[in-house]
C-alpha cells in the first residue's frame, strides 16, 4: 500500500511563510502527478497546486506567484512553499498523487494550516 506522509502545517501569522512537504515512494514520485489541495470546512477540495511526472507545473489564480511547488526526487518528497499567507489561506491541505495510466490516486493525512489576521 503506497502512502503520503505529511509534514509541516501549524498557525503563522498573515503575511508569513510556511512549508508543507509530502514524503512518497520513488515509485510513486517517478509516475505520479502531484497535487496540493485545500478543504474549506464544507467546502470540497480545490487544487492548489500541481506538478506532473514531467515537472510540469500550475497553480490556483488564488495563490500563483505566491506559492511554489517543487520536487526533491532523492528524497522521494513534494514541498509546498507558501509565502505572503493570508486568512483566506486557512484550511486543511492535502497532498494528492494521481497516477492516470494505473488509474490510481493516493491522497495525504492532511494537515490544518491556520493564518491568524
Amino acid at each position: 500500500q503506497e502512502q503520503l506522509v505529511q509534514s509541516g502545517g501549524g498557525l503563522v501569522q498573515a503575511g508569513g511563510s510556511m512549508t508543507l512537504s509530502c514524503q512518497t515512494s520513488g515509485r510513486i514520485l517517478g509516475l505520479a502527478n502531484i497535487g496540493w489541495y485545500r478543504q474549506y470546512p464544507g467546502k470540497e477540495r480545490e487544487l492548489v497546486a500541481r506538478v506532473t511526472n514531467g515537472d510540469r507545473r500550475n497553480y490556483a489564480d488564488s495563490v500563483r506567484g505566491r506559492f511554489t511547488i517543487s520536487r526533491d526526487i532523492r528524497k522521494s518528497t513534494v514541498y509546498l512553499r507558501m509565502n505572503e499567507l493570508q486568512p483566506e489561506d486557512t484550511a486543511v491541505y492535502y497532498c494528492n498523487a494521481d497516477i492516470p495510466r494505473l488509474g490510481r490516486t493516493y491522497w495525504g493525512q492532511g494537515t490544518q494550516v491556520t493564518v491568524s489576521s
